[in-house]
């Protein structure tokens, strides 16, 4: 059974703990080729991670989701970490 935050102290250290805030890192999409004669699956993850057109840039969380997303389309983009 998990215990229940009562005092004013216990309280400030969950706070602490587990912020609301929780500052992820960036990373940077850029497709590099066309999706012309490509699978339409291809063509779905492209369209899902905002791009569309060569050069078309889009900046996302650094999430497995979107890593498994790059990872099925590596020879269509170029990642690029961004520095805040």
């Amino acid at each position: 059974m998990q215990k229940s935050w009562q005092t004013k102290e216990e309280k400030q250290f969950r706070k602490f703990l587990f912020p609301k805030e929780v500052i992820m890192s960036k990373i940077k999409v850029v497709q590099t080729r066309s999706i012309i004669d490509r699978p339409k699956q291809q063509k779905k993850i492209i369209e899902a991670l905002g791009l569309g057109r060569p050069n078309w840039e889009k900046i996302h969380n650094d999430t497995p989701q979107i890593r498994g997303m790059i990872k099925k389309v590596t020879h269509l983009v170029k990642v690029e970490d961004v520095k805040e």
